[in-house]
């Protein structure tokens, strides 16, 4: 039953990293149908975190988390999800252009006193209306997103305590991450569906996965509530939170250290992930197909994601298997799929779905991480291993990935290979980071502990994606085309995360070595 929980949580979060990266694929169109620049996708970008950061609704998520106990929160912070993704389809729909809203976008939010003089404000002075109302949606998203995400964590320390919370983590997060895939690969074919372009309708698939995603926490909100008539025990809002649990949480330096480390890490990946694709368009040398050929039809695409989730399914149940001629075989099938994946991705000549091999490694190794990390431990090395990988891949893509345009073959396969290593490296955090949280601090406040590192993580969130809109208007000449932009600058400035990420890696082994927290000792006892 523990398994299915996570099912359940995972494919709640499988929706909402659907809708969380919607616009990504497709940043090329918005420029052309909305006339959003960098700046203005960026800005729209980074607001999904506004709130969480600067009005401190993340560390407010902990306190419902740890008061009302985890149904509660997961129904209410899936239900803020919906109404925040219903607002951001208005926003880019046809029927915002022209409507009163607009108007009233147009003349208003141009200034907002303390934040502007700050230098963080959510909106700017010619902002178009459209962006910035979908950047008021997203921050509604993103209040529901991040405290689903806090109490998906915590649901499953409740499931997976003293049993195999490594492997259930990493496992939800290589579910989940799938949505990443998928939102690559069908964005951009809704958008196009018919042969004219319809950014909203891309959106409205977003929606209707969470309105799945509500579904999947109804039915977990009565799973939960069996688990407790059957064990007897009390939710956690039993357990009564105080102000001062905070001070002994922010007291402690490891504690401190995995959740710079968060944000560090997690900041040179998910911003990059938004502008992937069009990195890639402005890298690698792409022919379209012909219109009557099969790789421009849209059942290729179809085709492709079947593919995709074979990749996924075979690997990641090839890590289960008892016998090892199963455990090959399933893996052998893994492999083949994964390499026709990635001929139909280099046949099809797009770049979103070039980059939507992304999680596909993740998928395969979380298992294996998973399971290593419960029964042998090394979370800290995992962590070094993984920012190693990361500031590697970043810089691939800033210096060596350019010398193959004009190699339709070769940029290719260096993008294949640097993106699924980076996935790999993705990995690596999930399944050795989260799990160390509970070694760290009391039960009764691993909620508000997850809410002040999700609130840390949030703050480089909302910077970087806002960071690289501006970095790359400031260093490619203005008006320049969408698909010919110059990426080195934010690319290496995203490598020196993975720098940072590292030398405090090395710093937390040393704490924990000195401390004995346990962080490298395995998690089932």
């Amino acid at each position: 039953m523990r398994w299915t929980a996570l099912l359940l949580l995972a494919l709640a979060m499988f929706c909402s990293y659907i809708f969380m990266d919607i616009l990504s694929p497709i940043k090329d169109l918005m420029q052309e149908t909305r006339g959003w620049d960098s700046t203005a996708f960026g800005t729209m970008q980074g607001a999904e975190v506004f709130l969480n950061v600067f009005v401190f609704f993340l560390i407010f998520a902990g306190i419902i988390l740890d008061k009302m106990g985890v149904r509660f929160t997961m129904l209410l912070s899936t239900a803020v999800m919906l109404v925040g993704a219903c607002v951001k389809w208005y926003a880019v729909s046809d029927s915002f252009t022209g409507s009163g809203l607009e108007t009233w976008f147009n003349n208003n939010l141009n200034y907002i006193p303390i934040f502007d003089e700050l230098g963080v404000s959510p909106f700017y002075q010619g902002m178009p209306a459209s962006a910035k109302f979908a950047a008021s949606g997203f921050m509604i998203f993103g209040c529901g997103c991040e405290m689903a995400g806090i109490t998906v964590s915590r649901g499953i320390v409740k499931w997976f305590k003293g049993r195999e919370m490594a492997l259930a983590m990493g496992s939800e997060m290589a579910l989940a991450r799938l949505g990443v895939a998928t939102c690559m690969i069908f964005s951009p074919f809704f958008a196009r569906l018919g042969g004219e372009v319809s950014v909203s309708r891309s959106v409205a698939f977003g929606v209707v996965l969470m309105c799945i995603a509500l579904i999947m926490t109804i039915v977990y909100f009565f799973m939960d509530k069996k688990l407790d008539s059957q064990t007897g025990e009390a939710e956690e809002k039993d357990d009564p939170f105080k102000v001062s649990d905070i001070g002994k949480i922010l007291s402690d330096s490891g504690f401190w250290l995995v959740a710079l480390l968060c944000v560090l890490y997690y900041s040179a990946i998910f911003p990059f992930q938004k502008y992937a694709v069009n990195m890639l368009q402005c890298n690698l040398t792409l022919t379209e197909p012909t219109s009557d050929s099969f790789w421009a039809s849209p059942s290729v695409t179809i085709v492709q994601y079947v593919i995709m989730l074979l990749v996924a399914a075979a690997g990641f149940a090839s890590n289960f298997q008892k016998s090892s001629t199963k455990r090959f075989c399933l893996l052998g099938i893994s492999i083949l799929a994964l390499i026709t994946y990635c001929y139909m991705g280099f046949m099809r000549q797009t770049a979103e779905s070039i980059f939507a091999v992304f999680p596909l490694l993740a998928v395969l190794i979380t298992p294996i991480l998973g399971n290593y990390l419960d029964n042998h431990g090394k979370a800290v090395s995992m962590l070094i291993l993984g920012s190693l990988l990361l500031i590697g891949c970043h810089l691939t893509f800033a210096f060596i990935l350019p010398l193959f345009k004009g190699s339709a073959v070769g940029g290719v396969i260096v993008a294949y290979a640097t993106i699924l290593v980076l996935g790999a490296s993705f990995s690596l955090v999930p399944a050795s980071l989260w799990p160390s949280v509970p070694k760290l601090v009391d039960a009764k406040v691993i909620g508000s502990a997850y809410a002040l590192i999700f609130w840390i993580q949030n703050i480089g969130l909302w910077l970087f994606p806002l960071l690289i809109g501006k970095v790359l208007d400031a260093t490619n000449p203005a008006g320049a085309s969408a698909t010919e932009l110059d990426y080195t600058a934010p690319l290496v400035m995203l490598a020196c995360l993975g720098v940072a990420a590292l030398i405090l890696g090395f710093v937390l082994k040393a704490v924990d070595k000195k401390k004995g927290i346990g962080l490298e000792e395995p998690n089932i006892k």
